[in-house]
């Protein structure tokens, strides 16, 4: 028999102490190579499947009519059944191309619609600053106010500014001591009225779209340029606006979009047009080919150009901000 040891002379066991190194789990198999990554399974699809049968239905279905539509000639004959369908190809095109009005009307639909963006997003961005720095009561009523205009229906909101632009009983006249003169008698003064009513109805999105991202923005990164003597427009330029990127161009493409197809404020305001037509835009132009003029396929090629001209401007726009290696 052996003696047992004394009590003083056990040794605490220590991990490394006196041992080999522990083999790992699992029959000894080493763990150096990462397990193999599954097939791609169609599950995603599956989940998505409803979702995207919905909006095929809701917009590529139409989207295939308007462009059908405008290579045949379909017109009010066609649409009773007087004569028969005919296709025209590209007739209806170079119809339109050929039409000096359609380039006029386009013409004054970029530059209408390049303002109204500029204006919505410059009164958009400024207002959320304007938001980081004012208490909670102001900032609660001009959130409350500018959702109010927001939520205002076009073609209310578009009444409601010609009333207080009315050249007999409107206020705005009366304070600025214009007595009887009419703003939608003249092409440019027009334009000008309706794009205030735009912005009027606009800004919000903006306004509050950047504030939420202005928010996010950690509070030491503002402090730290404030301190480095940064002026206002400063920090917006150099931290604000490279921060809020992906955020300005979700609303720049949703401006673009919203501005260039404007109807409602058009058609309301300015009584379908304008005197002679000097106010027209593409979409009321395609209004009064498609259902003034009954030439439906002339207003879906019109459709078909605002189209391509609103996916060409998105994706160029795009493509810029990856050339300057902004993720999106």
């Amino acid at each position: 028999m052996t003696a047992p040891a004394p009590a003083g002379s056990v040794e605490r066991s220590r991990p490394g102490v006196g041992r080999g190194r522990s083999r790992p789990r699992g029959g000894g198999r080493t763990s150096g190579t990462a397990p193999r990554r599954r097939g791609r399974s169609g599950a995603p699809w599956l989940y998505l499947a409803p979702a995207l049968v919905v909006l095929g239905g809701l917009l590529l279905y139409p989207i295939y009519q308007l462009g059908l539509i405008s290579f045949l000639e379909y017109t009010q004959a066609q649409v009773s059944g007087g004569e028969p369908t005919t296709f025209q190809g590209f007739g209806n095109y170079a119809e339109l191309f050929g039409d000096g009005e359609f380039w006029r009307v386009l013409l004054a639909t970029v530059v209408f619609a390049a303002a109204c963006v500029v204006s919505t997003l410059a009164v958009g961005c400024a207002l959320a600053v304007l938001l980081t720095r004012v208490r909670a009561v102001p900032r609660l009523a001009l959130m409350l106010a500018a959702l109010g205009a927001w939520a205002t229906p076009a073609v209310t909101g578009s009444t409601v500014w010609l009333l207080l632009f009315d050249p007999d009983f409107g206020p705005v006249n009366r304070m600025l001591g214009l007595g009887d003169h009419s703003w939608t008698y003249g092409r440019y003064s027009a334009f000008l009225l309706v794009l205030l009513e735009v912005v009027w109805c606009s800004f919000p999105f903006v306004m509050v779209t950047v504030y939420a991202g202005i928010r996010a923005v950690p509070a030491e990164v503002l402090e730290a340029a404030a301190l480095d003597g940064a002026s206002q427009w400063r920090i917006w330029r150099s931290v604000l606006a490279p921060m809020l990127r992906p955020i300005l161009v979700v609303v720049t493409i949703q401006s673009v979009i919203w501005d260039f197809k404007v109807f409602t404020q058009i058609y309301v305001m300015t009584n379908g047009g304008g005197i002679a037509g000097q106010n027209l835009v593409l979409n009321v132009y395609a209004y009064q080919k498609a259902f003034a003029s009954s030439q439906y396929s002339l207003g879906s090629a019109i459709g078909v150009v605002m189209l391509l001209i609103l996916l060409a401007v998105t994706l160029v726009y795009l493509r810029l901000l990856r050339r300057q290696g902004e993720e999106l």
